[in-house]
Formats: C-alpha cells, structure tokens, sequence
C-alpha cells in the first residue's frame, strides 16, 4: 500500500493490517450496506502488474489462458495462468491502459507471478513492472453507482473501461466500478465518492466477488484446481479458439475430451468458527477423501459466512457437503449469477 495513501487512510478511520484495510469502525454495519447500501472501498490488497514494450501482448497470449486479442482501452477480461499440467497459479483482470496491459490479482502473488513470468521472456522486447503503489483504486457499488460515476465520466455507466487524463473506470460487475487514479488525486476522488456512499472494508468487495461468481486464486489454494473447476470458463477467462499457453492441451482435453467432475458453486455456512481458503470440504459419498475446497470465503452480512467452494458434482447432487469433516457444518447451496457450460 502507498505510504502517503494509508496515512490519509487512517485519518479517515480506516484500521489497515498487512496493507488491507479491515473496517472503518463497524464490520457488521459495512457489510449490511454492502447488500443494501452504495459502498466505496480501498482495494490496495489487489496488486497491479504492466506489461510494456513491443512484444507484450504477443508474450501474454502465449502464457495466458484467454484471448489477449480481445482487449483493448474498451475491453477488460478475466483470465488464469496455469502451470503445464493446467493447474492455476493466478487468476485475474486485464486491460489495456495506452500501450500497456494491466493485470490486476491479489498483492500476495504479485512477486512470484513476476518472477516466473520472467524466466519465459527470452529475447521478447516485454517489461514486467510491479506498479501496485502507483495507482490507487477504489471499489464502489451499489444502487447509486451511475450517479456517483457519472460525476468523473460521461460514459461511465457503459461496461467497458474507461480513460481519461486523471481518472480510469472499470465496469467489473453489475453495478460495480472500480475508479482508478494516482495517489496525487485519490483523497479528492475519495472526498468526492464519500458524499453518497459509504466506505467499508476490503471483506466486503471480496463478498460482491463471491456473489458475482468471480474466483480470486490465493497462495493457499495455487495449483489446486483447473480453470473450468472455478468457472473461469463461465467468466469470459478461457478461450478455446487460441494457441498455446502453459497447460492448454489440459484445458483443452477437460472441455472436449472429459465430463468435468468438479465444478464451483457459491455456498453459505453457518458457524462462527475460521474458515480459511483452501479449507477441505466431505460429504458421505467420499468418506475416505475430500470432496472440494473452499476458494473464496467471506463474512455474509446475514451471519455466518458466504463462499465460492469447489466440490465434486456427484456429491452435491446426492450428499450434504460438509467443512472440515463429516461432522462440520453443512453448506447451503446457493444459485450463481450465471449459467455454467455444458
């Protein structure tokens, strides 16, 4: 997180442990308007990697698993990086800002998606720059978001991003936006979203993720699933007409090839216990291993927590779905904003 940005932050009432900001005061209050209420957050626990020079676009469309082709200053898409065996190591948002790609992904994979990406740059004209504390962003949603945009951009309610000199919106999701601008700028944008909108924690943007259906890969759960498994497919963030990428014949193999066991889905749970992302999931169809995992979790503004957890199709068809053991609490299986593919 900028320095300057979370001293101005924490004037602002903001309690901020390792670069993320936890709450203004009343986490309970925050995610009530979340659900009900036109919310802004800071999303400096959100990295920002660039990707400059002559052969970037050409470079990303051989690693990553959707179309670089399709984006442009209009048009933002989410993606995966996978190892050879397919397995995701990051997943993400992309666009384009004037020559460059920005790929958005959480700050704790920032370093060593740089680091790998780099040992496959060869003689490619392509530079990889952590740029993370160089723009602020700030998430807003809810009902009052054309409004409250429309103060920055005329075209701000399309969904697409947009630029200007000073300030760049992204459409991520119905009724969300991020705005994004420099550090120099950010406490006048703030002041001004302020006036109709409530600021809260990073757990509430990571809920409307959740909701939304959007997965966010973690250090705890790198390599634990293919793209499909998290929907990535559904998302807009796998293309099956490209070349090749690192695990592509995989990928490609579970579409054509095979009946895809696995599959996320969005659950709430009852309990005051931790749940962690990674966390194990049973069900009595598979007593000898587990069923899934969780992906994503997050605090639910109903009590308890809200999910995206990956988990055998068969056993969600047949069984209850269970944390931590068959003993644990059972998840509620709730409907996702999309339709998957066949």
């Amino acid at each position: 997180m900028n320095s300057d940005w979370q001293t101005y932050l924490c004037n602002q009432h903001a309690v901020i442990l390792n670069n993320c900001v936890l709450h203004f005061g009343d986490i309970s209050a925050e995610l009530s308007d979340t659900q009900n209420k036109t919310i802004m957050t800071d999303l400096s626990h959100r990295g920002l990697i660039q990707f400059s020079g002559d052969d970037a676009k050409n470079f990303l469309q051989s690693q990553l698993s959707c179309d670089i082709r399709e984006i442009s200053s209009e048009i933002a898409q989410y993606g995966g990086y996978c190892t050879s065996k397919g397995r995701i190591l990051a997943s993400f948002l992309l666009w384009q800002k004037n020559q460059s790609v920005i790929m958005q992904l959480p700050a704790s994979l920032v370093a060593s998606t740089i680091k790998r990406l780099s040992l496959y740059i060869l003689r490619s004209k392509v530079q990889l720059t952590d740029i993370s504390n160089a723009w602020i962003r700030i998430g807003v949603a809810g009902p009052n978001i054309s409004v409250l945009t429309a103060e920055f951009c005329k075209s701000a309610n399309n969904s697409n991003p947009v630029i200007d000199k000073e300030i760049s919106m992204l459409h991520v999701a119905n009724n969300r936006m991020e705005v994004i601008t420099s550090i120099e700028n950010a406490p006048a944008v703030w002041e001004r979203l302020k006036q109709n909108a409530s600021p809260v924690g990073a757990a509430c943007w990571d809920w409307l993720d959740i909701q939304s259906g959007i997965p966010v890969i973690l250090p705890e759960t790198q390599e634990a699933f293919l793209p499909q498994m998290i929907n990535l497919d559904a998302i807009g963030g796998v293309s099956f007409k490209k070349g090749c990428y690192p695990g592509q014949e995989i990928v490609a193999r579970t579409q054509y090839l095979g009946k895809l066991k696995r599959r996320m889905f969005l659950v709430h749970l009852t309990t005051t216990e931790t749940i962690k992302a990674g966390d194990a999931l049973y069900s009595a169809d598979m007593v000898d291993q587990s069923c899934g995992n969780i992906v994503n979790i997050a605090p639910s503004p109903c009590g308890g927590y809200d999910a995206l957890a990956v988990i055998q199709q068969s056993s969600v068809n047949t069984c209850n779905i269970h944390w931590q053991s068959l003993q644990g609490p059972t998840l509620k299986i709730k409907s996702l904003p999309y339709t998957l593919p066949v």
